[in-house]
């Protein structure tokens, strides 16, 4: 991805992030204010103690004063317009996505996930946003919980926006990546815990999961604007590691036990499905899905580095993933994990391949 293209385009830009305050909302914001230029940053999210400390925590950078903070949810129409006036580019990231908690609370997910996002689609073409990313799940293909079925139903109304945006120019793209090292609810913080009891948990010894960092998914998601025309769906090209392998990393003397799959648990993710290949390509360091119904969709192949039609049978699964990490290369990413420079550029996304 050529950093030129995404210098220019978010240059005096106005940027909204909602959910800002969570972990990809810090780091992406921690990656504009340290290596772009934008106009404005601003941070929508409903927790007003994470906002003070998100403040407090950024106050060190010399161009905070670009920083915004808006209270507001999702779920509040008026409200995510009104924050979202004037706004160039907007990344949604707000979402409730912890599984057990949308299990037992499946209305409150369905109200976030499903019409906060639809929200955010009105907002946009109300304010005449220019671009629009919606951050997905891997859970989001073939769901097997209600934490990925809205995220799928987000992620279609986000697709087809596109379709009725009318006279409007605003284009929408959704982003699907695999677990997030860093990120709350991760289980790399749980077996750090657990490590100090000499015991660990792992649901089923032949699970898999895809692997990506903070920092890599939040390149990942900047350097989609650039070559977003509207209705794709990008997935990153990333490894892919036993859990058995990532806990003897973690914990290379303790004891398994096995607790078996918990409810809407997979024993490994899906990032493509055989039933979306026939709309997936091969476009460099990512794929896309292209929708399957969109009546403006815009074939501009020139604008993506190179495009190449998966075979029709195709499948991007943690299990049969040809990257798989080693555990050399879980090491380093747990180092950088624990250690690493913060005031470091963020890697591009190819650089987590083995």
């Amino acid at each position: 991805m050529n950093s030129n293209n995404l210098d220019n385009l978010l240059e005096d830009k106005t940027i909204l992030i909602t959910g800002g305050t969570g972990s990809f909302g810090k780091a992406c914001t921690k990656e504009l204010l340290t290596q772009y230029k934008p106009e404005a940053i601003r941070i929508y999210s409903r927790d007003e103690l994470k906002q003070w400390e998100m403040k407090n925590e950024f106050s060190q950078f010399p161009n905070s004063d670009i920083l915004r903070f808006f209270i507001g949810d999702v779920r509040d129409a008026n409200r995510l317009e009104r924050a979202m006036k004037g706004a160039d580019f907007v990344i949604h990231a707000a979402a409730l996505k912890q599984v057990p908690a949308c299990e037992y609370n499946p209305t409150e997910a369905i109200k976030t996930n499903i019409l906060g996002g639809m929200n955010v689609i009105d907002a946009a073409l109300n304010c005449s946003v220019e671009k629009v990313v919606a951050l997905s799940t891997d859970k989001a293909s073939c769901p097997i919980n209600l934490y990925g079925a809205t995220k799928l139903c987000s992620d279609k109304l986000f697709m087809q926006a596109n379709n009725y945006r009318g006279s409007k120019n605003t284009a929408f793209s959704v982003v699907r990546y695999g677990n997030v090292m860093a990120s709350r609810g991760s289980v790399i913080p749980l077996f750090k815990e657990q490590a100090k009891t000499g015991t660990l948990t792992i649901t089923d010894e032949k699970m898999t999961r895809f692997w990506i960092t903070l920092e890599q998914a939040v390149n990942f998601v900047l350097t989609s604007f650039p070559i977003m025309q509207g209705g794709e769906l990008f997935v990153p090209k990333i490894p892919s590691m036993k859990i058995t392998d990532l806990a003897k990393c973690i914990a290379p003397d303790a004891k398994f036990i096995v607790t078996g799959l918990r409810p809407g648990e997979k024993l490994h993710e899906s990032l493509i499905s055989p039933d979306e290949a026939v709309n997936t390509f091969d476009i460099g360091d990512r794929y896309f899905i292209q929708p399957m119904m969109m009546e403006r969709w815009v074939s501009d192949w020139d604008k993506y580095p190179q495009v190449i039609k998966v075979p029709d049978d195709f499948e991007y699964n943690s299990e049969d993933n040809p990257d798989y990490l080693t555990s050399e290369q879980m090491q380093e990413l747990l180092h950088r994990f624990t250690h690493e420079d913060k005031s470091s550029k963020i890697p591009e996304v190819a650089q987590i391949k083995s």
